[in-house]
């Protein structure tokens, strides 16, 4: 692709999430949203008239087949994401999928396959990893900030009430607490330490559904340093990542949709790094970055490969194994 094409969007589900990507996409660059589709196709008409949205395919067959689009956004619940991928593959389509990737390994491997043979873009739709307050993190790390890296905290809990129809509680739809809040809080991990853990223990709190509604996980990496991760959606508690070094310490609150941070060092004034963004356009940074590797041919991102997510899910199977929550599609 010329530098200078415009990449064309089609968007997979017309829920919630889906409406803060085309709010985000207002403030992106180097992308043309052109269609969506739902399962219910007056939904979708609806969807893309409240957002501008000039085309509706009757299905997702029908969208995925569409010459004109190069990549598509899927905003489907967990379940399908494996499946919603599948086709966009087969019908040769670039795809950023909304976390987690997939529901296990086992599905995540053969996305992984098929992609690599196609020579084709498949993004897990992380967006804390696209953050610039992030980028400049993994700096700080890197330069030494605050001496070798000890250990960190991170926890990322809401505190709902909710029907057991509801995606967190359904296990159908894959829910709990882990696949959906404490990715964030395992990507944090990865992020500070880069390197995979080399023990993993679980615990949780099981809801009446069978899924997890608090989750922690404590993280074991080489050298004895730890990562101490919690995630829940019935508990109240602040979301913020704690990072431990020999010389001091360095904070991030809401460290998913970290806007920045800051650097406390033993006997010095806390320095303050701020990266400021407008929450309606949160997803726009990844939303750059796959047009950008689109753009550049690339069918793989340096900063989430295909590898890196299939990691982060062999470790989500082993945490989940713990405490035995299973779904139909293991």
């Amino acid at each position: 692709m010329s530098d200078k094409k415009k990449i064309r969007w089609g968007i997979i589900g017309c829920g919630h999430i889906a409406k803060t990507f085309t709010q985000s996409f207002k403030a992106s660059k180097g992308g043309y949203l052109k269609s969506c589709a739902a399962s219910d196709v007056e939904r979708a008409q609806n969807f893309a008239a409240e957002h501008g949205i000039r085309h509706v395919h009757a299905s997702y067959q029908a969208l995925v087949a569409d010459s004109d689009i190069d990549v598509i956004y899927i905003a489907t619940t967990h379940n399908f994401h494996f499946a919603h991928i599948m086709l966009c593959l087969e019908n040769n389509k670039h795809v950023l999928c909304e976390k987690p990737l997939t529901i296990n390994a086992k599905q995540a491997l053969q996305v992984k396959k098929t992609a690599e043979a196609k020579g084709l873009l498949v993004l897990e739709a992380v967006w804390t990893r696209f953050l610039p307050a992030i980028d400049a993190l993994k700096q700080s790390l890197a330069e030494g900030a605050i001496g070798p890296i000890k250990s960190m905290y991170a926890n990322f809990s809401l505190n709902r009430i909710m029907a057991d129809e509801h995606r967190l509680l359904n296990p159908r739809l894959a829910g709990g607490a882990l696949l959906d809040l404490g990715i964030y809080p395992i990507t944090m991990a990865d992020i500070v330490f880069d390197e995979i853990p080399e023990k993993a223990i679980a615990s949780a709190i099981m809801t009446h559904t069978g899924v997890d509604e608090v989750s922690n996980y404590l993280l074991s990496y080489m050298g004895g340093k730890t990562a101490l991760l919690s995630a829940g959606f019935r508990q109240a508690a602040p979301t913020e990542c704690l990072i431990y070094g020999e010389k001091g310490y360095i904070r991030v609150p809401h460290f998913l949709g970290a806007k920045g941070y800051e650097i406390c060092l033993d006997g010095q004034a806390t320095q303050h790094i701020q990266f400021d963004y407008v929450d309606e356009h949160k997803f726009s940074f990844e939303i750059n970055h796959v047009n950008k590797c689109l753009q550049d041919n690339k069918s793989s991102s340096e900063l989430l490969p295909l590898s890196k997510s299939l990691q982060l899910i062999e470790l989500m199977d082993d945490l989940r194994g713990q405490f035995n929550l299973v779904y139909p599609e293991d």
